[in-house]
C-alpha cells in the first residue's frame, strides 16, 4: 500500500489506495495519481485553498479505495485538482471522470460477491444473526403495513434525464449575502407526462452557513420527450464559505418520485 510521506512531518499520514485490483481500488489509484500530478496537496489545502466542497475525511477516504466514494465527493476531489490546479477544461474533465466513476460502480455491482470474511467470534456471529432477524422483522412490518400507509409508487415508465446547468455552474463564486437564480434543464425521458410536480429541497452541505432557498419550486408541465427548465432563487450566506443543496422531484403531496434517480444539486463558493 502506498503511503503519503512528508519529510519532517510528524503525526498521521494519508494512506494511499488499498492493494487490490478491483474496480474500487483502481478508481482510488487514479485519484491518487491525479493528486500526485497536481503537486500532492494536503486534503486541508484541497478544501481551504482550492475550494473542494467535501470534508477532509471524505476526500481522504476516496483515495484509500476501501469503498467507492459518491459521485459528488469524487467530483470535488477531481474538480479542484484537474481543473483548478492542472488547468484542464472542466466539462471535459467532468465527462471523463463521470465515465470512470460509472464504470467502477457498474463493475462493483456486476462483480462477484465479497470474499469471505475471517472467521468471527461466536459473540459477533450472534450479534450479526440478531441484526439479520431485526431486518427481516422490519421488512415484514413494511410489507404488511404498506397497503395502509405507504407512499404511492412512482408511475411505471417515469424517467428524468439531467441535461445541463443553465446558470451558476458548480463551483461558481457568489458574494456573501447576495441573491442569485440557479436554473437546471431536464428532459422527460419516460412515457409519463409531468403534471403538478415540484423540485423539493432534499438536503444540503455547507459551512459556515447554508444557502437560503424555498422548500420547493414548481416544475412546468412537461410531455414525454420534452425539455424543461426549473429555477430556484437562492440567498447566499452572510459569511464566506460554501454551500451545496440537493433537490428531488416530488408530486403535489410531497411524495418523492424517481427515488432511484440521483438528486440534482448546486454548489457555490461564497466570497
Amino acid at each position: 500500500m502506498d503511503v503519503e510521506r512528508r519529510p519532517g512531518r510528524r503525526g498521521r499520514v494519508a494512506r494511499g489506495p488499498a492493494e487490490d485490483s478491483g474496480p474500487v481500488a483502481e478508481f482510488a489509484r487514479r485519484l491518487w495519481e491525479l493528486k500526485r500530478a497536481a503537486g500532492d496537496p494536503s486534503y486541508d489545502r484541497m478544501r481551504d485553498e482550492y475550494g473542494a466542497l467535501a470534508s477532509k475525511s471524505a476526500l481522504s477516504a476516496a483515495a484509500r479505495g476501501e469503498r467507492l466514494p459518491s459521485w459528488e465527493t469524487s467530483w470535488e476531489f477531481v474538480r479542484v485538482l484537474a481543473a483548478g490546479v492542472l488547468g484542464r477544461d472542466e466539462e471535459e474533465v467532468r465527462h471523463e471522470w463521470r465515465g470512470e466513476w460509472e464504470r467502477a460502480r457498474d463493475a462493483l455491482t456486476a462483480g462477484p460477491g465479497p470474499a469471505p470474511a475471517p472467521e468471527r467470534s461466536r459473540r459477533t456471529a450472534f450479534i450479526l444473526a440478531g441484526a439479520v432477524a431485526l431486518v427481516l422483522v422490519a421488512a415484514l412490518v413494511f410489507v404488511f403495513a404498506a397497503p395502509f400507509g405507504a407512499e404511492p409508487a412512482a408511475p411505471a415508465g417515469d424517467a428524468s434525464e439531467f441535461v445541463a446547468d443553465v446558470t451558476v455552474p458548480d463551483g461558481s463564486e457568489v458574494a456573501a449575502g447576495s441573491t442569485f437564480v440557479k436554473t437546471w434543464e431536464f428532459r422527460n425521458a419516460g412515457t409519463v407526462g409531468w403534471v403538478g410536480r415540484y423540485l423539493v429541497r432534499a438536503g444540503s452541505f455547507g459551512n459556515p452557513g447554508e444557502c437560503g432557498t424555498p422548500e420547493r419550486v414548481p416544475v412546468p408541465q412537461t410531455a414525454p420527450g420534452e425539455r424543461v427548465r426549473v429555477s430556484v432563487e437562492v440567498r447566499a450566506p452572510d459569511k464566506p464559505g460554501h454551500c451545496q443543496v440537493y433537490w428531488k422531484m416530488a408530486d403535489e403531496q410531497g411524495h418523492i418520485l424517481l427515488p432511484n434517480t440521483r438528486a440534482v444539486f448546486f454548489s457555490v463558493r461564497v466570497i
